[in-house]
């Protein structure tokens, strides 16, 4: 087959999801819905990871954790495993943001793109399941995802942070209206980010992965904007200046993937709901910022 590959790296790829693993699934949901947002009902992969997801405009996050009789299949030379990543990350940091997915339109193309660009690839990896609404309404849904790791460019390896993107076979079956319309107005993922020791070491890999050309100097760190929200890389102090926490862990010696930014319709509106749902929200800039266990979590208004 043949891809025009520099076509493919004009257009970039935006943000698609974030996996977030946890070790308790139902009660790593019920923080997220007490920070204002709706979630989609507990799913099942066929070899044994589940999920709940929180729904956007065009993104999602996916809450993760190893079910009951899981039969996670191990890695191989050339094959990576899904389930395995997040089983071996869950162990060895606990609950937290295990990878960043970007969006994909043509997964070959991708694979062909990382290879070019001198990422790491490997086999092709796709599934199908069945989504079943509140209502018993069943559809089926697909998914085409393409890993890669951004080792090699720049000198510099990310162990702690799972990269891959996704595409999807059935769009129109997984979005649905009524998961994404959430209590605080989240509308969007505007960011996600990650903190280095220097960012610039990243500069190269993240902008392969993401399929962009240049990336953005700032007294914080380094920003890389995608079609779809930004990737940026901030240093654990800049990351302490402007969100008012300590990066995870609190003296990275690599990557590590640390926050997410939303942006929101009424941030008055998502205030109230993190009021109501327990939460210490501090004011940082005039975004809202929530710090949990595993990540740090920002809303910011939408303009």
């Amino acid at each position: 087959m043949s891809v025009d590959l520099a076509r493919h790296a004009r257009s970039g790829r935006g943000l698609d999801h974030v996996v977030a693993a946890c070790r308790d699934l139902e009660a790593t949901a019920d923080l997220w819905e007490r920070l204002g947002f709706v979630l989609t009902p507990r799913a099942r992969h066929p070899w044994g990871t589940e999920n709940r997801l929180v729904q956007l405009d065009g993104s999602f996050i996916e809450l993760l954790t190893i079910g009951e009789g899981a039969e996670i299949p191990e890695p191989a030379p050339g094959v990576f495993s899904f389930g395995a990543y997040n089983r071996d990350f869950l162990a060895g940091h606990g609950d937290g943001l295990s990878m960043l997915v970007l969006e994909s339109r043509d997964h070959a193309a991708d694979r062909a793109a990382f290879a070019a660009a001198g990422l790491a690839t490997f086999e092709p990896f796709g599934f199908q399941r069945t989504a079943r609404s509140p209502d018993g309404e069943e559809r089926e849904v697909g998914f085409d995802l393409t890993f890669t790791d951004i080792a090699g460019l720049g000198g510099a390896a990310a162990p702690d942070m799972g990269f891959f993107t996704c595409e999807q076979r059935f769009p129109e079956n997984f979005w649905r209206a009524e998961y994404q319309r959430h209590p605080n107005t989240a509308l969007g993922l505007d960011a996600v980010i990650l903190v280095a020791p220097d960012p610039s070491d990243f500069h190269e890999g993240l902008a392969a992965f993401a399929g962009v050309r240049e990336a953005h100097a700032s007294s914080l760190g380094l920003e890389i904007r995608t079609p779809r929200g930004s990737i940026e890389v901030m240093t654990p102090a800049a990351f302490r200046w402007r969100f008012g926490a300590e990066a995870l862990p609190e003296t990275p010696k690599t990557l590590v993937f640390s926050a997410l930014r939303f942006t929101c319709e009424r941030l008055g509106e998502t205030a109230a709901q993190l009021v109501a749902g327990g939460l210490p929200v501090a004011d940082r800039g005039g975004d809202f910022v929530v710090s949990l266990t595993g990540a740090t979590v920002a809303f910011t208004q939408a303009r």
